[in-house]
């Protein structure tokens, strides 16, 4: 609920941010009160110039409706020539941070004195100047194609090694760049200023559209720290969302058609078994009922009556046998009984 409030609160102030007259535009702190710090400005390398007459914007933490996200920083058209850029800083104002929003004016006004590199130091800007309706850039502090561009010049600046390694994101506070306007500065928020371009606008749409700009998501190290143009930009947001969608919806429709491939199998092997069962009780059922149908066979006989075992048979006994009669010591004389003559 909290969340959906704080969208709806950063919507309104955006809405603001473009119905605010642009000759006030300077007297107000324009965005959303945040009582959390900005995360600290990664460090990247500026993309060469595309075309003649393009200024650099720096990158900057904006706020979203997921905490805090990176806008890259982009070479952009003015709105007319002789305008200069003033970057956008969070400053922190009575317990909270002050988002301030950048602008055109005929001159750089105040920052909040952070350190955006590329020309714009902390007070002021020293990446290039208007001469004679065109620009001309100093290749000592951005980076220009002189092969490309011819309208350079070279102005080496003192580098304050201090201010430099400090990539301190916000103005104030505990931690904060400690910096208030000098008094030129003090007089440039009193000029005509034009508010972004519809192009810078849509670079905001597009890098708050990116959920990988979010602090949430990149712990403050975004991977798109800046672009040559909008356009080019574009065509990387849209590029890496069609990557993406395409790897999403090849890992869901190899998860849809393994689970499809794994469903029919399922259902081929439920149905085949199915079947399988249904053939097997209706053969079942059909045996039986054949079998039911059947005439009833006649009850086999018995099993035939033992056979009488064979008595056994009496021994025979042995009769004794006559005893033979001794026989006579000699054969009997022929011709009678009589003694021989001894």
């Amino acid at each position: 609920m909290m969340r959906k409030f704080l969208s709806v609160r950063i919507l309104l102030l955006s809405v603001l941010a473009f119905i605010v007259p642009a000759v006030s535009r300077a007297q107000v702190s324009l965005g959303v009160s945040i009582r959390v710090g900005p995360p600290a400005l990664p460090v990247y390398e500026q993309p060469p110039c595309p075309q003649e007459g393009y200024l650099w914007t720096p990158g900057y933490w904006a706020y979203g409706d997921d905490g805090y996200y990176w806008v890259p920083g982009v070479w952009v058209a003015p709105p007319r020539v002789g305008l200069l850029w003033t970057p956008a800083y969070w400053g922190w104002n009575d317990g909270v941070y002050v988002f301030h929003g950048g602008y055109w004016g005929p001159h750089v006004g105040f920052y909040g004195g952070i350190n955006y590199g590329f020309g714009y130091r902390g007070v002021g800007f020293v990446g290039g100047e208007w001469r004679g309706g065109h620009f001309a850039y100093n290749t000592a502090v951005v980076n220009v194609n002189r092969t490309v561009i011819h309208n350079t010049y070279v102005e080496n600046v003192h580098i304050n090694n201090t201010v430099i390694n400090n990539h301190t994101s916000f103005n104030g506070g505990n931690g904060g760049i400690q910096a208030r306007p000098n008094a030129q500065e003090a007089a440039f928020e009193h000029e005509n200023h034009v508010a972004a371009t519809n192009e810078q606008q849509q670079h905001v749409q597009l890098a708050h559209s990116d959920h990988a700009n979010f602090a949430s998501a990149n712990g403050g190290r975004p991977a798109h720290l800046a672009a040559a143009s909008v356009n080019n930009y574009h065509s990387t947001t849209v590029n890496n969302f069609n990557n993406n969608r395409n790897v999403t919806n090849n890992n869901n429709r190899s998860v849809t058609d393994n689970n499809t491939r794994i469903n029919q199998n399922n259902n081929h092997n439920v149905t085949n078994n199915n079947q399988r069962n249904v053939a097997n009780n209706n053969f079942n059922g059909n045996h039986n009922q054949v079998a039911n149908n059947r005439p009833a066979q006649q009850a086999r006989p018995q099993q035939p009556q033992a056979r009488p075992q064979p008595q056994a048979r009496p021994q025979a006994q042995a009769q004794a046998r006559p005893q033979a009669q001794p026989r006579a010591e000699g054969r009997p004389a022929e011709g009678g009984g009589h003694e021989p003559h001894r």
